[in-house]
């Protein structure tokens, strides 16, 4: 595997736009299209909310059916959730348009929103702004790169990954964007992640590798706790590697997993770097844990601790924060084993041993803390699993971005 630059238009066929359709924001580009010039395979992954946005509940249907897909249309500033009949009816139009303007099949229009909730699309502006994107598209990496700043809200930058690999002597390529930045949680968050492939490679086995994958990136990321109305993943397969058709339970369809696991975990991470009011990147990660589940409970809690995300926030060491975090989070372990680590571009240090605070120094906890990303280790000495979580630290800003979003 390979890692490479770009996003949504790095693999075959591909094709991106951005443009500014002043839905919410009067200063920016608002609207991004993507298109593959061949039908795709589709997979996608939905929110657990029960409260679910329009485009949520229109894509989750298309993806079900196995209509092939060839366009997305996605919008910012405003969500299209709690919308009622006019928002799917929206939906429905945004399909129509696109299918007009693109020459294809609006059976398999995808749409995503993301934004302020309540709110009505201005539908007549998301039509005039169809029109441009299928104007503008462009398979070169700015056009995907502009497309992933496009669908930004309050990130403060655009997240893109892409990776290639080889299956049967054919260079397969896996890209993607992703934006999120508030109301982050695990169990799908305010995120909407657009991944594209040129794999030849079976529906069951495209769902297969997203559905199983998205549990230990995406649903391992923590902003806030509040879990979105929108989130949305989203993967689309158009084959044109012509590599021999990958299904499951073959080397070649762990060779996919592996290639999709990197673009998902540097998103997610990308996400969970940038949320509101952030300065740090901060991963938990569990070892030593008896089974993959506790550790993921153990890693997912410590993140999700607003304590622990505000000492990272000062960078404080205190510990006592993440061991409480680790005890109320459901998972059995012995605290009294738990050996605690801080690690960042400025060293590694151990805080705890055995459950008790070992002589550290306080100066060097501090300098370590200060780094723009910072793990916390725990090795819990019960086996041989591990897992990691990530989130960031929790600042003023936070409540600054948040008390006024709607206006």
């Amino acid at each position: 595997m390979q890692v490479i630059e770009g996003g949504v238009t790095a693999a075959k066929g591909f094709e991106a736009a951005a443009t500014a359709a002043k839905i919410k924001y009067q200063d920016r580009t608002d609207m991004a299209l993507i298109y593959s010039v061949k039908p795709c395979k589709t997979a996608g992954t939905f929110t657990t909310n029960i409260v679910q946005a329009a485009p949520v509940k229109w894509d989750k249907e298309i993806v079900r059916s196995g209509q092939k897909s060839q366009a997305v249309i996605v919008n910012s500033g405003i969500a299209n959730a709690c919308t009622g009949e006019e928002g799917i009816s929206y939906c429905r139009e945004t399909a129509r348009e696109a299918a007009s303007a693109l020459g294809i099949d609006e059976k398999g229009v995808l749409v995503g929103s993301t934004g302020v909730i309540g709110m009505q699309l201005p539908i007549d502006r998301i039509k005039a702004g169809v029109q441009a994107l299928a104007k503008e598209k462009k398979a070169d990496a700015e056009s995907g790169s502009e497309a992933a700043e496009a669908i930004m809200t309050t990130d403060t930058v655009k997240k893109e990954a892409a990776v290639t690999f080889e299956i049967g002597g054919k260079t397969v390529t896996i890209g993607g964007m992703s934006k999120g930045s508030g109301m982050i949680h695990p169990n799908m968050c305010t995120m909407l992640a657009f991944i594209t492939t040129d794999a030849k490679i079976s529906k069951k086995a495209l769902q297969a590798a997203l559905s199983s994958d998205v549990e230990d990136t995406y649903n391992m990321i923590s902003v806030d706790g509040d879990t979105s109305t929108n989130d949305t993943v989203l993967l689309l397969a158009n084959g044109m590697a012509d590599n021999k058709k990958i299904r499951i339970g073959t080397p070649e369809f762990e060779k996919f997993k592996e290639a999709l696991h990197y673009v998902n975990e540097t998103l997610a991470k990308k996400m969970a770097g940038d949320g509101e009011g952030a300065t740090a990147l901060f991963e938990a990660k569990i070892i030593g844990a008896g089974t993959k589940n506790q550790a993921k409970i153990l890693a997912k809690s410590i993140v999700c601790s607003n304590l622990t995300k505000a000492a990272i926030a000062g960078h404080d060491a205190n510990w006592g924060r993440i061991l409480c975090a680790m005890g109320y989070s459901g998972a059995e372990f012995d605290p009294e084993k738990v050996d605690l680590y801080f690690e960042s571009a400025a060293g590694k240090l151990k805080i705890i041993e055995n459950g008790t605070a070992v002589d550290y120094s306080e100066e060097k906890a501090t300098e370590i803390l200060s780094q723009p990303e910072v793990t916390a280790i725990a090795d819990i000495k019960e086996g041989g699993e591990t897992a990691s979580a990530w989130g960031c630290d929790l600042t003023h800003e936070y409540i600054s971005i948040n008390a006024d979003y709607r206006s």
